[in-house]
């Protein structure tokens, strides 16, 4: 149970989440709240009360003892998102409107007495390929301009209905098919840790959002690596589920059996808590699991030393291939420092070998362009889509798609009906099927034999904006780290585990941690433990900093 203390601050910044407020008389005396293991009257959810790591539970408990209204909270937000947005770029649109009327009607209900969801103020920035209801869902595509769903994806709306509230839409590569973010139609996201890099990619809006301090936790799309790699690019915690955990239903679609919408945040904590929201069957959705869910956070507690050893006898492979050449050396270095802090734990790390990682890349590149050809093709200015003034059939296709898509995106259409075509099916899609299996066998057999995998979530640091724009091949070598874990169907998790000495305050590296087929909660508890005890390291980027 936690006890509640309160202070009082100076009004220029909310000291729980170090936003700037806006300049009002209701703002001058703003308060806090510490918390410490002891006896409370606060209600919190019963598996989560002693996780101070937890922005979203310090929300949770700032506004049930009143130190703090949502309408205060929601301006503090649109105040940051004034001073930021300009340099980052991170969001589509932002509901300010919407923000500050379900805030109030939050308000409202906290004065009524009424039982709040797990994540009720947290304020949510969704990808913007993830349908959102009364909010346009452009996928960063022109062809989709103003396109506003007559509903909400299940993954919003589950988090609705805990009391998340949604606070706009973020930029991305065009329908999720990039690694930078350069891919948009709109515009280019920066990094919050130097401006002049990219986030990453797709999801580089999400993670930059969460970097920023511009939202709480945010909504991405993982493909191939869109959650994990700009995850590790911003220094924030990135989460891809198994596939089949959580409900793709309002997602639009890219490779359909690839495809899962993960989640960003600043801890492991909140990412095991929004996980659990998302989570579960849907009849909206038939690949979902109807395995029970389990309370990923129940196992969670404060550790602050690696002395006790936590995790004794977790068994840890790390992936050999991950550390061959094309790995940038600083990488190398802060992997290798991980794996030593795993064993300080108490972890065994030992080296596997998995021979078909390298063959995952060219597999994943035609499964996921021969899917994205099938699933692009009803963005044709009838059915969806901006429609082209054209007096014939073909022309109105032609140039619909043509004026609508954008050049990555042509092809990856091309190269996916290419190897769909009936004289190139065996040698490409079918052969890529085969590799499938070999990579899914694969992980199989090194997850029999340890109980984690680990590796770099990247080969490198982010690097500069239109570094990569014109080499596509060079873009795709960035995925190698991350396509094997969706081709086999597995979770997992990144979380930022060190520096490397580029840009003006160094740059964040992440670490991936795989695990099992719904597997989630365990490879939560290492993370939350290992993040506890990775001490001398604040992923904290100057824009935020210097707020």
């Amino acid at each position: 149970m936690l006890v509640v203390s309160t202070k009082y601050h100076s009004p220029r910044y909310c000291t729980l989440c170090r936003f700037p407020l806006p300049r009002s008389p209701k703002f001058k005396r703003h308060r806090y709240l510490t918390t410490t293991a002891a006896a409370s009257s606060v209600t919190t959810p019963p598996s989560v009360d002693h996780l101070p790591s937890s922005q979203i539970l310090g929300l949770r408990h700032s506004l049930l003892s009143r130190s703090l209204t949502a309408t205060q909270l929601a301006e503090s937000y649109l105040s940051r998102l004034a001073l930021t947005e300009p340099q980052l770029r991170s969001f589509l649109h932002v509901a300010s409107s919407s923000l500050l009327r379900q805030a109030a009607h939050l308000d409202s209900k906290i004065a009524a007495g009424e039982d709040l969801g797990t994540l009720a103020g947290v304020l949510v920035a969704v990808k913007d390929n993830i349908c959102t209801a009364d909010m346009p869902s452009t996928g960063g595509s022109r062809i989709l301009h103003d396109y506003i769903p007559p509903f909400d994806a299940t993954a919003v709306r589950r988090l609705k209905e805990s009391g998340a509230i949604v606070l706009g839409k973020t930029n991305l590569d065009e329908f999720g098919m990039g690694s930078t973010t350069e891919g948009s139609a709109f515009q280019v996201t920066a990094n919050p840790w130097d401006l002049s890099r990219v986030p990453g990619g797709s999801s580089g809006g999400s993670a930059a959002a969460v970097s920023a301090r511009q939202c709480v936790v945010s909504l991405g799309s993982d493909t191939g690596g869109s959650v994990r790699q700009p995850a590790s690019f911003c220094g924030v915690v990135g989460v891809k589920p198994t596939y089949g955990r959580v409900s793709r239903f309002g997602l639009m679609a890219y490779a359909s059996s690839l495809d899962a919408i993960g989640c960003f945040s600043t801890s492991v904590a909140d990412a095991a808590l929004v996980l659990h929201a998302l989570s579960g069957h849907d009849p909206f959705d038939a690949t979902t699991s109807r395995r029970e869910v389990p309370d990923f956070a129940s196992q969670f507690t404060s550790i602050h030393t690696s002395e006790s050893k936590p995790l004794r006898g977790l068994r840890v492979g790390l992936i050999r291939e991950t550390l061959d050449d094309g790995v940038n050396n600083g990488v190398k270095s802060v992997i290798s420092d991980a794996a030593v802090h795993l064993e300080e734990l108490g972890c065994t790390v030992t080296e596997v070998s998995l021979p078909s990682f390298s063959l995952g890349l060219p597999a994943y590149y035609i499964l996921a362009s021969s899917e994205s050809s099938s699933n692009l093709s009803r963005y044709d200015g009838v059915r969806y889509g901006k429609r082209a003034a054209a007096d014939e059939l073909n022309a109105l296709y032609g140039d619909s798609r043509g004026k609508g898509f954008g050049s990555e995106v042509k092809m990856r259409i091309l190269m996916g009906t290419y190897g769909l075509s009936a004289g190139y099916y065996d040698a490409y899609y079918k052969r890529a099927q085969q590799v499938r299996t070999l990579i899914q066998n694969s992980f199989k057999e090194a997850l029999q034999e340890n109980d984690i995998l680990i590796c770099p979530a990247t080969p490198s640091a982010a690097y500069k904006i239109g570094e990569k724009k014109d080499d596509p091949l060079a873009m795709y070598a960035g995925d190698i780290m991350t396509v094997n874990v969706n081709l086999a169907g597995l979770p997992a998790l990144v979380v930022p585990c060190g520096f490397v000495e580029e840009g003006p305050a160094g740059l964040p590296i992440g670490l991936q941690m795989i695990g099992s087929a719904f597997d989630e909660e365990k490879l939560l508890k290492v993370g939350h433990i290992f993040e506890q005890t990775l001490h001398g390291c604040k992923f904290v980027p100057p824009l935020v900093a210097e707020a």
